[in-house]
């Protein structure tokens, strides 16, 4: 039934949305998170430009291995 599998798809989207907002409230927790050495912040007058490349490097290592872990066959 189409009803069926659209309703298990909004329960999965609403999952996914818990635990993106949890992780979120989590991540507020931590004030070392988005400062860690290697992050760039150029400060000018009137504007700043920040590019966290270290925090980017370490959200994708521990993506790729919860991934992995889920996925592993």
């Amino acid at each position: 039934m189409a009803l069926d599998s659209l309703g298990k798809i909004l329960i999965y989207i609403g999952v996914i949305t818990v635990l993106i907002g949890a992780f979120f409230l989590f991540l507020s927790r931590m004030p070392w998170f988005g400062k860690l050495p290697g992050d760039i912040a150029i400060n000018r007058s009137g504007w700043t430009i920040y590019i966290p490349l270290t925090t980017m490097i370490l959200v994708s290592l521990v993506l790729t291995l919860i991934l992995n872990l889920i996925f592993r066959k």
